[in-house]
């Protein structure tokens, strides 16, 4: 574990680095006296959150119907092909688990480094990281990226656990089937948490938010990638679905440009020469 503990710190660094180098020159001050990120702010950006579906128009709600309608399609159409794809072999038993012989990759790097970075400890190591940044450095775009991390897993974990525990769909080592669910009779037991995917929501909001943040078009496509990494690891360890996946990722997209649009729509402390690595985007607000 010491070489994923290394490659955190490293990673953390970089970023923090590269926040300090790349978005302290492009400050709005008028902007900083607007937004302190307090808990003020905090409490009031959390009920225009939640009130946010009833502000939706017809164009946001078809754009929920989009997102709810591909999660169908791979449910019917891929989940369990993919699944039988990397499961092709007979299994082992380790630590009480059945794994896959064919997945020898099981333990590599890049999949454990892909389900660490969804687990609950990274936002909030990235978070620490940022706000002791900023009270050392007196730094305010350091502190921007810590409120917006976590407020926005905040949000992403809320949700997440709501509809995990409402849907109650077996996770994939069950062998249920793609469609085995259990709805609200399974709010403590994790074999039943599958969809949405809580790590995919969690990398997808701590990478957006970096990728937002950041000034150099590099580094926003380097937050991207061990998000997708995450994905890849969780359905190769057969955790998840790959409609799991896909849901858990776009609500972790959206709800962290949700969360950066408030503080950067009209009242931004750090002006953006790009958005994203990719272009597609809904705005809820």
């Amino acid at each position: 574990m010491k070489i994923f503990s290394k490659i955190f710190l490293s990673l953390l660094f970089s970023f923090l680095c590269g926040y300090s180098l790349f978005a302290q020159d492009v400050l709005r001050q008028d902007s900083v006296q607007q937004l302190k990120y307090t808990f003020s702010q905090f409490g009031n950006e959390t009920w225009d959150f939640i009130k946010q579906p009833t502000e939706w128009d017809g164009d946001d709600w078809l754009k929920i119907g989009s997102i709810s309608g591909v999660t169908y399609i791979l449910i019917e159409t891929t989940d369990q092909s993919v699944r039988d794809a990397v499961l092709r072999e007979g299994r082992f038993e380790t630590n009480g688990l059945f794994v896959p012989e064919s997945q020898k990759y099981f333990k590599s790097v890049p999949i454990e480094f892909g389900r660490m970075w969804g687990e609950l400890y990274t936002p909030i190591v990235f978070f620490g990281g940022f706000a002791i940044h900023s009270l050392i450095a007196d730094d305010i775009s350091s502190r921007k990226i810590a409120y917006e991390i976590g407020q926005a897993s905040i949000y992403a974990g809320a949700i997440t656990y709501l509809l995990k525990s409402a849907i109650g769909r077996a996770r994939p080592y069950m062998d249920k089937g793609t469609t085995s669910f259990d709805p609200f009779s399974s709010i403590f037991i994790q074999d039943y948490h599958s969809l949405p995917s809580g790590h995919a929501t969690a990398a997808f909001v701590l990478s957006t938010v970096l990728s937002r943040n950041a000034k150099p078009v590099w580094l926003k496509v380097i937050a991207y990638i061990p998000a997708a990494l995450t994905l890849v690891s969780r359905v190769y360890q057969d955790k998840h679905w790959v409609s799991d996946e896909f849901l858990g990722a776009a609500f972790g997209y959206f709800i962290a440009t949700w969360v950066v649009d408030q503080h950067e729509n009209n009242k931004s402390l750090i002006e953006m020469t790009s958005l994203y690595p990719i272009s597609f985007r809904i705005a809820l607000n």
